[in-house]
């Protein structure tokens, strides 16, 4: 099987509601929206007397501030039934379910492991297990990858503070109490690493959270699970589900192990997958795969079904700096253009400058990689605002520092 040629169907997790998706669809009487939302309605219903389509389907659609403050069980609902309604209304060409976080459950359920109503009652029992055993924590994201990330928690020696999720070469959370993760905000700051504030009322994969797992997995343990009819990857477990596994034990394990998304769409791309579609509201996964793989097909197709402005994102993904204004008003020399990669290369690589001539092979003289070649690219296309490139485009053939200095000059022009 061509691989380039399968779907892979992005689920999000936290952040992951925009007030109003789904609404046409609903107001239509579509059956996708309305048999999902349904299911989800009778089981809260039973548990709290209320539905979460009277709030997410009200003619006013609730902001995300205040579904966090006035419905947040009703939010993880509504993330949980977006994705799995946009599974039904556009995934039947998907091959492939990857869940971010509490994205899984909704991947476990698009893969045929439990029904609708099964993962809408796992998601009431993780907000139940959560209020019970959860201690306060909170998470803080990192402008940095993973190696970074961890030698900041190794330097600070907080027992509390973990390492949460590795999203993207320039993007990881920390996770643990408010005051280690201020601490380690101050501390990444003063060391030039950018941060952001993350809406989270948990400290979500954190070793803190291990009795909350257990309460989730004997919740859990209820409840039957089916074998798999479309193939799910867990970038907690960094590996493919399998028929037979203790679903439920699992499930447990994901409120404290860290997520590995960046791993888990290096794994993929290196398969051979370059089609991926996102599975929710927002764009926030795509957006991933864009940045570290610029030659893939990433689409987010209820991206654009509501016209309310983006929430704040659980895991947002960073905007790349803007470059100078008068940089954006003239064309680089191609000296000026050479430099200025010589020197991006040079850093990412950690070689001198003098190594990275213009015309030292890549990979056969400096041992970069495709995939970083891919990723280095991308930092250049970022650099100097170049557009996407053409159907057909291969960043391997861009070899030397040469080649992408006059391919940098020409997209300038």
């Amino acid at each position: 099987m061509d691989l380039g040629q399968t779907q892979v169907g992005l689920i999000p997790g936290q952040g992951a509601y925009r007030p109003g998706t789904l609404a046409v669809p609903w107001e239509r009487g579509d059956e996708p929206v309305h048999e999902v939302f349904e299911s989800i309605d009778e089981v809260y219903r039973a548990r709290t007397g209320r539905t979460v389509s009277a709030v997410v389907f009200a003619a006013e659609a609730p902001s995300m501030e205040e579904m966090l403050a006035r419905h947040p069980d009703e939010l993880q609902l509504a993330i949980y039934g977006a994705s799995v309604t946009a599974h039904r209304m556009l995934g039947t060409n998907v091959d492939l379910l990857v869940g971010h976080s509490f994205g899984e459950i909704a991947a476990l359920v698009a893969g045929g492991a439990y029904s609708v109503a099964d993962g809408a009652a796992l998601v009431c029992d993780r907000n139940e297990v959560l209020r019970s055993h959860a201690p306060e924590g909170g998470l803080l994201a990192l402008r940095c990858g993973r190696g970074k990330s961890e030698l900041l928690l190794s330097l600070l020696d907080l027992s509390d503070l973990t390492f949460a999720v590795d999203n993207a070469e320039e993007q990881s959370v920390l996770s643990g109490p408010a005051a280690q993760l201020a601490t380690a905000r101050k501390v990444a700051e003063a060391a030039g690493i950018g941060t952001t504030a993350v809406s989270s009322a948990y400290g979500f994969h954190n070793h803190n959270l291990v009795p909350a797992g257990r309460a989730l997995a004997a919740k859990a343990a209820e409840y039957k699970s089916g074998a798999f009819d479309t193939p799910v990857f867990s970038p907690i477990l960094r590996r493919y589900y399998h028929d037979g596994d203790d679903l439920a034990a699992l499930l447990g394990l994901h409120l404290s192990h860290p997520v590995y998304f960046r791993e888990t769409l290096s794994a993929l791309y290196s398969e051979g997958r370059r089609s991926f579609t996102e599975l929710g509201a927002g764009g926030t996964l795509t957006k991933l795969v864009c940045t570290a793989f610029p030659l893939a097909s990433a689409v987010s197709p209820l991206a654009e079904t509501a016209p309310a402005p983006r929430p704040q994102q659980m895991f947002p993904v960073p905007a790349p700096a803007a470059a100078p204004a008068q940089e954006t008003l003239r064309t680089p020399a191609r000296e000026e253009v050479l430099s200025r990669l010589q020197e991006l290369y040079a850093e990412a690589l950690e070689y001198p400058v003098e190594v990275l001539t213009e015309d030292a092979a890549l990979e056969a003289d400096l041992g970069v990689d495709s995939m970083r070649q891919t990723e280095l690219l991308t930092k250049a296309r970022q650099m100097f605002d170049l557009p996407a490139p053409a159907a057909g485009f291969r960043s391997t053939d861009l070899d030397t520092l040469a080649k992408v200095t006059d391919y940098v000059t020409a997209g300038r022009v």
